[in-house]
């Protein structure tokens, strides 16, 4: 029936793969309430919840070829990133299982108490709704935190990749995972809203501007905790001393993966002048060297984009920025009839004011823009909304150091395209979010940090709250 369905679409054929029950409040509500009963024995034992993320980290290594063909299928993916993606998940959980309890030590505190103490604490069930373009990752990058603190977590898996939440679940159920501690949901963005109106006690999202602001808004009417990564339009900061062959493989790799579809891809490539052509030329060879094709095919490099919308925007973003005078040096259209497919696009000539330098182009397109020197290379930079990552090359290290506290971002990297590391927190400013996941940091977003102090007599000299 009309809106009680959805359909998820394999991008590469265009073919339906599967229909999906949306469900509805009462089973919501539900999925959460069991969430809640599984929560007050989950949390009691963390010895225990490390064994369990062992056993997980290893399910996924076993099942990381039928994982990898899921995700191909339903967001185009190519296979050989598909696996890494599994791959990087069994590391995280490893990671937080291993580190997990160290993280969250009592901390001891000298005050004028006999005893002071800083205890950190599972808040609850955690909402946790997420996207199409990493639907393993993205989900357990804040899963494995949370879970080794203590929580138990319903996700809401993008609708374009119904079936990986789905799989995410039954690998946890095959682990051995206690009925409850980690749900699936089925259903549309229509769903988002009645998860974060139920009975959760926090809420992460992974998405767009526009809908990270509404869930913001609805999670504080409620006053819960939310954390938003809200994606970016990073900046890839080439300056005149860098190693140009270095840069240039950086440049291809930090655009192209994941056919562009990605928070943390270089979106807008900043190069001084001095160097301008001779990295625009190698780049451009060595983007021309891409396979696009079957992404299921251990030879294919891009695979199609996620659906029809996609495509249909950044072609448009592609088109205006020529009307107004940018230059297609490779790419620029798509490929074939079936299958959302595009070409790896390189653009110059690019200003400021145009659509692929101020809004986040979700695509094998890369806009190069050139700079007169280092402090006209970071005006531009941070020229943007967002502020997730930033990548700079440069063979002067103490540049480096000086720029990458100059620039606006959460994330910087030197001499390397951003990359997310369960090691180091991940997370971004202006309009790319606020909190932070992984490492410690992530892992302190979703519990109560409880102070206690221990008298041995009341504080008589004591007027002010």
């Amino acid at each position: 029936m009309k809106g009680t369905e959805l359909k998820t679409i394999n991008p590469a054929t265009e073919e339906v793969i599967n229909t999906y029950e949306i469900m509805n409040k009462d089973q919501i509500n539900d999925k959460v309430k069991k969430a809640q009963n599984a929560f007050e024995e989950w949390k009691k034992n963390s010895d225990k919840r490390v064994l369990f993320l062992y056993d997980f980290a290893q399910e996924l290594r076993s099942n990381k070829e039928e994982l990898a063909k899921v995700v191909s299928n339903e967001m185009g993916k190519a296979i050989k990133e598909a696996r890494s993606e599994v791959e990087k998940c069994a590391w995280a959980i490893e990671y937080f299982a291993d580190n997990g309890k160290i993280f969250t030590t009592d901390e001891v505190i000298n005050t004028d108490a006999r005893k002071s103490f800083v205890a950190f604490e599972p808040l609850g069930v955690i909402g946790s709704i997420m996207p199409w373009n990493f639907p393993y990752w993205q989900a357990l990058r804040f899963a494995a935190p949370s879970l080794m603190v203590g929580n138990t977590i319903v996700l809401k898996p993008a609708s374009a990749t119904m079936q990986c939440g789905i799989q995410i679940e039954k690998t946890f159920n095959k682990a051995g995972f206690p009925d409850g501690v980690f749900q699936s949901l089925t259903g549309d963005s229509s769903i988002a809203e009645m998860l974060i109106d139920s009975g959760v006690n926090a809420v992460t999202f992974t998405g767009s501007v526009s809908a990270g602001a509404k869930v913001a808004q609805r999670a504080t009417s409620h006053v819960k905790k939310c954390v938003l990564e809200l994606g970016g339009s990073d900046p890839f900061i080439v300056c005149e001393d860098s190693d140009i062959e270095k840069a240039s493989n950086g440049a291809v790799k930090g655009r192209f993966i994941n056919c562009g579809q990605s928070c943390i891809a270089s979106k807008r490539f900043v190069v001084a002048s001095k160097i301008a052509t001779e990295f625009t030329e190698k780049f451009v060879q060595k983007t021309e060297r891409l396979r696009v094709g079957d992404p299921l095919s251990d030879e294919t490099d891009l695979g199609p984009l996620v659906n029809a919308s996609g495509l249909n925007n950044m072609d448009s973003q592609v088109k205006d920025s020529v009307k107004e005078g940018a230059e297609i040096l490779t790419g620029g259209e798509r490929i074939g009839s079936k299958g959302y497919f595009y070409k790896p696009t390189i653009l110059k000539n690019i200003s400021r004011k145009m659509r692929v330098a101020q809004e986040e182009v979700f695509g094998p397109v890369a806009p190069i823009m050139v700079a007169d020197d280092d402090i006209d290379a970071m005006k531009i930079a941070n020229d943007s909304q967002y502020g997730l990552g930033t990548s700079i090359w440069t063979e002067d290290l103490e540049k480096a150091e000086k720029l990458s506290r100059m620039v606006h971002s959460g994330i910087v990297s030197v001499n390397n395209v951003v990359i997310s590391d369960p090691r180091v927190p991940f997370g971004g400013v202006k309009n790319s979010g606020f909190g932070r996941e992984l490492s410690r940091y992530g892992m302190l977003e979703f519990v109560n940090i409880k102070s206690v102090r221990f008298y041995d007599q009341l504080v008589h000299h004591h007027h002010v709250e």
